[in-house]
């Protein structure tokens, strides 16, 4: 069965994030805020009644998908095309070094979603693997079901809500950006992907 609705979940608040430091590949771990965070989103999310959970293979994206999956007992996959943008020479980074040592790059990787950062990945490639976990969901074997809530990163969500969405590429950088623990929802009618929410969330 081909999945009529789509929920793309970002992790809790990991320890790079608190830092305001740039993860990519990176794999930081959750902090005891973003534990909380996932366990607050549970029940919001439970109403969706996902079939099927997949996660990055990073361990905050995985991390946060087993509170859920636990907690509602549903099956939870682990693929690694979900991860996050490979953000090259930037991953560790703090914004104010990116800018001091890169003047101006971050600045063109906020606007131009086919920017690279060195060594990195654009918003475009990310958007390309992430479409082949979606396309996987599609196959006449796929056991997905109704529902599929894929456990992910703030850059690949956005990346990959836009393509499902069609939108220009130009137009990508106007989406604005996930919270932790935050989410989108997607609903399929006549093999179209539409909006239904964009960074819901639970606060508390």
């Amino acid at each position: 069965m081909s999945p009529r609705r789509l929920v793309l979940w970002r992790h809790g608040e990991t320890d790079y994030n608190a830092a305001g430091r740039m993860q990519g590949h990176l794999d930081s771990a959750l902090t005891p805020v973003g534990w909380n965070q996932a366990r607050f989103a549970v029940p919001a999310l439970a109403r969706f009644s996902p079939d099927l959970v997949i996660a990055s293979d990073l361990r905050r994206a995985t991390d946060t998908a087993t509170v859920l999956t636990e907690a509602i007992g549903v099956p939870l996959r682990i693929d690694k095309r979900l991860r996050e943008t490979h953000l090259g020479e930037w991953q560790g980074f703090t914004g104010q070094q990116v800018d001091e040592s890169y003047p101006g790059e971050r600045a063109r990787w906020r606007v131009d979603a086919t920017w690279a950062p060195p060594g990195g990945e654009s918003r475009v490639d990310v958007a390309a693997r992430a479409m082949e976990v979606v396309a996987d969901l599609d196959r006449p074997n796929s056991d997905a079901g109704d529902a599929v809530l894929l456990a992910t990163h703030g850059g690949l969500i956005i990346a990959l809500t836009a393509k499902l969405l069609g939108l220009p590429v130009t137009s990508w950088p106007t989406l604005g950006g996930i919270a932790n623990c935050h989410w989108v929802e997607l609903t399929r009618r006549d093999g179209n992907w539409r909006l239904a929410a964009y960074n819901a969330g639970i606060t508390g």
